[in-house]
């Protein structure tokens, strides 16, 4: 079954705030409504904006309750995260798509949201990996904020180059583009969020963890099988990694490299996508051609 694509998003039409993982408070989201009805758009703020539950945006009941509500809507026509963090996981399961599945909407974010990017795809629906509104505007980030408009709003992908690199591993590779965040890749390994890597480019990113960690659910990637039917491999940022006191030796990039020589797919490295501010729309589940060379990489 072919991957379903939402319709592009109108002027005039209503999107949705929610907060399926950390909590966020409205205020903390004015300047992203304001830019968001900058763009002609209704906004309205679920549930879950306000929602005060240790350091959730409510308990999973509300977040669930919350999201389950966007979906069904059928005048919401697009589904935002507002911000990233915990949580995600523990509501997914009791997710309902019937009502979305006779209209599909958009669901955009990135890092936690993970899980929702990879829950979609599994059941063959497209969704954005893209910059959240509590990062709207942080300084370098307005080129991921409008790569992110024209997602939602269907206008053409533009292709994303980046410069050589030395692990990069030459080739071309044609595939739907599948992945995200690392740990929640890892984590949703082997349950019904779980979506195919097979025949597709894998793009990751990841935040704030010990390299031995990096290592480890890369490991379990490759035991997994995960791995070896990948038609190409994105990597993202890596940011702020952290060591032990005994170190371990090599960087993110390095790991992901040791796990990627043992295939023979092309990797690229240096891709803007992840927790900095370059942070460029990806849609999840549409195809794409990777071409790295000599000279830099390509997607598009």
């Amino acid at each position: 079954m072919s991957v379903q694509f939402p319709a592009p998003l109108q002027a005039g039409q209503r999107v949705a705030l929610v907060s399926p993982a950390r909590k966020i408070s409205a205020a903390e989201l004015a300047p992203a409504i304001a830019t968001l009805e900058s763009w002609g758009l209704e906004v309205v703020l679920g549930e879950s904006i306000a929602g005060d539950h240790h350091q959730f945006a409510g308990d999973d009941d509300l977040r669930r309750r919350d999201f389950q509500q966007q979906l069904d809507d059928p005048t919401i026509r697009a589904i935002l995260c507002a911000r990233g963090g915990y949580g995600t996981a523990r509501i997914v399961d009791g997710l309902d798509l019937t009502r979305f599945a006779a209209a599909p909407k958009w669901v955009a974010g990135f890092s936690d949201v993970t899980v929702l990017n990879s829950h979609l795809l599994a059941q063959n629906y497209a969704s954005i990996h893209g910059v959240m509104p509590v990062l709207f505007h942080q300084a370098g980030g307005e080129l991921a904020l409008e790569t992110l408009r024209r997602a939602l709003f269907g206008e053409a992908f533009q292709p994303i180059e980046v410069a050589p690199h030395p692990l990069n591993r030459p080739g071309t590779a044609t595939g739907e583009l599948v992945g995200g965040n690392l740990s929640l890749l890892q984590t949703i390994t082997g349950t019904p969020s779980q979506a195919s890597f097979a025949g597709r480019i894998l793009f990751l990113e990841d935040l704030d963890e010990y390299l031995y960690h990096v290592d480890r659910m890369l490991l379990h990637l490759h035991r997994s099988g995960q791995l070896a039917g990948l038609a190409g491999l994105v990597v993202g940022h890596f940011s702020d990694m952290r060591d032990n006191t005994i170190p371990f030796g090599t960087t993110a990039w390095e790991i992901i490299d040791r796990y990627a020589r043992m295939y023979d797919f092309p990797v690229a490295y240096g891709f803007p996508t992840g927790h900095e501010a370059d942070n460029l729309a990806l849609v999840v589940g549409q195809s794409a051609t990777l071409t790295v060379r000599a000279d830099g990489a390509r997607l598009a």
